[in-house]
């Protein structure tokens, strides 16, 4: 008889005790997840993924001490050296939350209200362990869109320097991940097989030293590669 599969090791950061011990008795309800820490703040966070080993982070993104965007950049600072490391989740009270945004600049694999059902944020949990996309490509669209833009002022054109080291099908797969798009669609699009489309992101990833495929949304929207006018009439 085969072993049961380890449970999800899922880390809770957040400065409110009793929306941290709601959480905790949420993911100890079910079966395949467990928590193996918690924390009140940006440091506690950077220390327990260092000695907790947890494969999900649930990070707060205002917090005291140190905040959410700061803790995570911190903590993927390693994985961007070619280490593993904890994938993070980011909580935050708002939709349309600026903060979000940074925290996927910073590596977060995507963003969750704190308002959202049980069963969509235990979800959530999931489908990031198994290395996807915590929200849909449409909602970070949505959320790139409408954000204020707190950067220096620059024209909206394509930086197509930016992408100057991918190859031409690399920059095509680019822009259509961007879009939002699955690996599936993708290898249909520029008729090649999934496992290309994936390799090929693979290699995306690694020169534009991004982490994951949000990030690509992310450096799409800050080189104006996506027209955020288009986007946002979708």
């Amino acid at each position: 008889m085969m072993g049961e599969a380890e449970p999800i090791r899922v880390a809770v950061v957040d400065d409110q005790p009793v929306f941290r011990a709601g959480l905790q008795m949420l993911i100890d309800s079910q079966q395949d997840m467990v928590v193996c820490a918690t924390g009140g703040d940006g440091e506690a966070a950077v220390a327990l993924a260092a000695t907790h080993s947890p494969d999900i982070i649930l990070m707060d993104l205002r917090m005291p001490v140190m905040n959410g965007i700061a803790a995570t950049s911190a903590i993927t600072a390693g994985q961007e050296a070619g280490h593993e490391g904890p994938k993070i989740i980011a909580l935050t009270t708002f939709n349309r939350d600026r903060a979000a945004i940074d925290a996927i600049r910073s590596g977060a694999s995507g963003y969750v209200l704190k308002s959202a059902e049980p069963e969509f944020l235990l979800a959530a949990i999931r489908t990031v362990n198994s290395g996807f996309a915590v929200i849909a490509p449409e909602a970070t669209h949505d959320l790139f869109t409408h954000a204020p833009d707190t950067g220096p002022a620059r024209e909206p054109t394509p930086q197509l320097e930016a992408i100057a080291a991918l190859t031409p099908r690399e920059k095509d797969i680019f822009l259509l991940v961007a879009k939002g798009l699955s690996n599936a669609d993708i290898a249909k699009r520029v008729y090649v097989s999934e496992a290309t489309v994936k390799s090929d992101v693979r290699s995306i990833l690694k020169k534009l030293s991004l982490l994951n495929r949000m990030q690509i949304v992310a450096y799409a929207y800050e080189h104006y590669l996506i027209p955020r006018a288009a986007a946002s009439r979708n």
